[in-house]
């Protein structure tokens, strides 16, 4: 993968759809994650047209502010998981990566500033003045080590009808960490959308 990596989302669809793209717009993923389950269930696909199946994520429990989601390739091999941190993220966005059968997390994703969010949802719910809140108001997060490294930023982008989000890679990472990061934020994203 080449970051940074462009997520975007489709408009009038029924199901959230979201594309990745990367620094060179090539297509790497589309995302479509299914509707009307009780668990949380995406498919991460090569195309458009959903022939070749990359990924799947799923929930390990039902509607659980502390539910972990776990990444596996086509094959059902675990690639890593996503948890939500319960009641610290009631206010401010925070979550944990893990690399396979880890117990430890191996990032912590955090939102920068719960305020940009806050107003993002309120105004976004406000007739007209919602189109712009878009340009004004993006939420951001940090992926760290443990130590305090800062590895990668999703951004909100500015946009009036189109969501999207960019992830910058702020220091080299390996195969797998890029894998587990693509896939973290897709998560985070289609999680924390609604959210502002």
């Amino acid at each position: 993968m080449r970051f940074p990596l462009q997520l975007t989302f489709k408009i009038l669809a029924l199901a959230p759809q979201i594309y990745v793209r990367d620094a060179e717009g090539r297509l790497v993923a589309y995302v479509k994650q299914k509707l009307f389950k009780l668990k949380e269930a995406v498919s991460v696909f090569a195309d458009e047209e959903q022939t070749q199946l990359l990924y799947t994520i799923n929930a390990d429990r039902i509607l659980d502010w502390s539910a972990r989601y776990t990444f596996a390739d086509a094959s059902g091999r675990e690639l890593g998981r996503i948890g939500r941190r319960g009641a610290r993220s009631l206010f401010k966005a925070h979550y944990d990566l893990f690399a396979p059968g880890a117990e430890e997390p191996e990032l912590s994703i955090q939102e920068e500033s719960v305020w940009t969010r806050v107003l993002d949802g309120f105004f976004g719910e406000i007739p007209i003045v919602g189109l712009f809140s878009g340009y004004l108001f993006n939420p951001k997060y940090l992926a760290a080590r443990a130590d305090g490294t800062p590895l990668v930023r999703l951004t909100k982008e500015k946009s009036m009808l189109e969501t999207g989000f960019r992830i910058e890679a702020l220091a080299p990472l390996d195969d797998a960490l890029e894998e587990r990061v693509m896939l973290g934020t897709l998560m985070l994203v289609l999680l924390e959308r609604d959210r502002g």
